[in-house]
């Protein structure tokens, strides 16, 4: 029998790149079980996972939100309600029968689109946020914002000319998915001097570009706030965003899944792209995408999302369901979570006090831990580095010596690749290099997120390898 190999697969495939999950991430967890099996052979005691948004990992310090928790207990054993009844919050304990009136048990598929209550729950929140009506008929959940982002990109590529606008640098599951579809990636460059901004003249580019080269532009995906670089669109920036859509038919995908992570919400608030195009009046076709994983909740293994349409027809709506059917129901401990995201305690409820002080915690301490890795990495030589008004990220730029870049090409990898591993064969801090989420020609980068506790001994042990890096290949 002929064995199955590579080249018997989807050659798509082959072309599928994912950094976040990529070569660092595996050779992290190589260390972290030579560590679990008592090796002493390494330079650190721990490895620290930097490289993905996973707010409640194991060595991070991010709990998870007590509400939340209860609720979820209580529809995965009902009959815990009965020892509890005195003990826990009468609201958790009230939205917990509400959900299980509706749901019955959460070991049953659901409505395809998700559990109708729910999604009547994430409209209202739509609506009391932007202040214009959602339609719970329009409300997607999904198994998080990944996967109804994965859905809208398979509907929209039509192989082999269909190109999609990405910003850069951007976060790798559009061009992961992209290329899965058989998509092309029209990149457009966000601007770093002016702290990661979208340039109106950028995009304008990529879609001339795109024509000159016989794609078509289907449509812009807008980051905000963004990943890798915490940027937030101003109003605006955001109105013609939408002209331009409107003067080249794109359809806008807004991935707002950032919009709780504000860390200077006075100077940079977050406004919603569906908000601007009502208040515009605009006829645009518009999918946006929102997610427990991010936010202060950071649920990301319970695996719940939503997307909504604005101005999408019936008809491409039934379509959009037929495609979610196949995939029977996304999961019901996901869609709870998404329940407790736009419907969390209100003051005056039982629950608001407890709410409010672990939802006030981990914002500040987000907050904090941003501000003070932008100051110390802006202090070392060959590293500039933009604070980060949102998300939770930075995105620090590295002028690397002319030897790094040199055994870097020797070893097949990008300057910034080496860099990170060096840093991980080191410290035990794994990075994301700015290759993965790319960069202009000649520039280096890497992502390191804003989860990590004990900030003093990790920005000191970034700071340690840094200098050592540079005097290893002469940059010092």
């Amino acid at each position: 029998m002929r064995p199955l190999t590579p080249a018997d697969l989807n050659p798509a495939i082959l072309n599928v790149q994912y950094a976040v999950r990529g070569e660092l991430a595996i050779r992290a967890e190589e260390f972290r079980e030579k560590l679990q099996a008592g090796h002493k052979d390494l330079p650190f005691k721990k490895v620290i996972s930097s490289n993905i948004g996973n707010p409640q990992q194991k060595g991070l310090d991010q709990p998870p939100l007590t509400f939340t928790r209860q609720v979820a207990a209580l529809m995965e054993y009902p009959p815990l309600a009965e020892l509890v009844k005195d003990k826990w919050p009468q609201d958790v304990i009230e939205r917990a029968q509400e959900l299980q009136e509706e749901i019955g048990s959460i070991g049953a598929y659901s409505h395809s689109k998700g559990v109708p209550l729910i999604r009547k729950h994430v409209a209202k929140f739509i609506e009391e946020r932007d202040g214009y009506p959602s339609d719970p008929e329009d409300i997607f959940l999904t198994a998080g914002a990944s996967a109804g982002v994965s859905l809208l990109l398979n509907v929209l590529i039509t192989p082999p000319t269909t190109g999609i606008l990405i910003p850069i640098p951007q976060y790798p599951l559009y061009t992961a998915t992209l290329a899965q579809y058989n998509g092309v990636a029209l990149p457009y460059h966000l601007s770093e001097p002016d702290g990661w901004q979208t340039s109106l003249a950028e995009i304008e580019a990529a879609i001339a570009k795109a024509e000159k080269d016989g794609i078509t532009p289907k449509a812009l995906v807008i980051i905000n706030p963004g990943n890798p670089t915490g940027a937030l669109l101003d109003v605006p920036t955001m109105e013609s965003v939408v002209r331009l859509c409107e003067q080249h038919s794109l359809v806008l995908l807004a991935d707002e899944v950032y919009q709780s992570n504000l860390h200077k919400p006075d100077t940079h608030p977050f406004h919603s792209f569906k908000q601007v195009v009502r208040r515009l009046g605009s006829p645009i076709p518009l999918f946006s995408f929102h997610s427990i994983s991010k936010g202060v909740k950071g649920e990301c293994g319970r695996r719940g999302g939503y997307f909504e349409c604005a101005n999408i027809s019936p008809e491409v709506r039934a379509l959009l369901y037929k495609m979610v059917s196949v995939g029977l129901c996304p999961p019901l401990a996901g869609q709870i979570g998404v329940d407790c995201l736009v419907r969390p305690p209100r003051p005056g409820q039982p629950s608001y006090p407890v709410w409010k002080k672990e939802t006030d915690e981990i914002a500040a301490a987000l907050a904090q831990r941003t501000r003070i890795m932008a100051r110390r990495l802006n202090a070392l030589p060959g590293v500039s580095c933009v604070e980060s008004p949102g998300a939770l990220y930075l995105y620090p730029r590295l002028e690397l010596p002319q030897k790094a870049v040199e055994a870097a090409g020797k070893l097949g990898k990008p300057a910034d690749a080496l860099y990170a591993m060096e840093l991980l064969e080191d410290t035990g801090i794994c990075v994301i290099p700015g290759s993965g989420f790319g960069q202009k020609d000649g520039e280096h980068h890497y992502r390191l997120t804003c989860l990590c506790p004990g900030v003093e001994e990790y920005v000191g042990a970034l700071e340690s390898f840094h200098v050592k890096f540079l005097e290893k290949y002469g940059g010092l």
